[in-house]
Formats: structure tokens, sequence, C-alpha cells
């Protein structure tokens, strides 16, 4: 039963979230063949003065093993000099 949580930036109107939650509900069922129904989404509004302390080390820089795509910002960003 996969359960997913989006942390994000505040500022995102109602409707946008809920087509959020109805993409990632529709794509998990579809690509991991389960009913919608075995789906839930958390939305998580994190402020932007917040994100690295409370997202960024421990959900990224904390679990990067875990990750499957890693943010394009932070200090673990592959940057091209």
């Amino acid at each position: 039963m996969p359960h997913v949580i989006v942390k994000l930036w505040p500022g995102k109107s109602a409707a946008q979230k809920q087509q959020l939650a109805d993409a990632i509900v529709r794509e998990v069922a579809r690509t991991m063949d389960y009913g919608p129904e075995a789906v839930s989404v958390g939305l998580e509004e994190v402020a932007p003065d917040d994100w690295m302390t409370r997202v960024y080390a421990p959900d990224i820089q904390g679990k990067r093993d875990t990750l499957t795509k890693m943010p394009g910002y932070g200090p673990l960003a592959t940057r091209a000099d």
C-alpha cells in the first residue's frame, strides 16, 4: 500500500495540490499495478527558510541511498564547472 509524501513550499492553490495528488495516485496505481484505493498521498508545506533543515538534510542528504532522483540544488548537486 504505497503512501507518498510530497513536501513543497507554501503558495500552491488547493486545485493545484489536488491535481498533483490525483496524478500521483493515477501513476502509482498504473505503474505498480495497484488499485487507486490502495494509494494515499500527503502534502506537507514547508517554508523556504526551513527547507534545508526540515527537508534537505533529513530526507535528501540523510537518505541519499534511497533516492531515485537527486535534486539539482544543494551541497550534493552535481555541478558542471
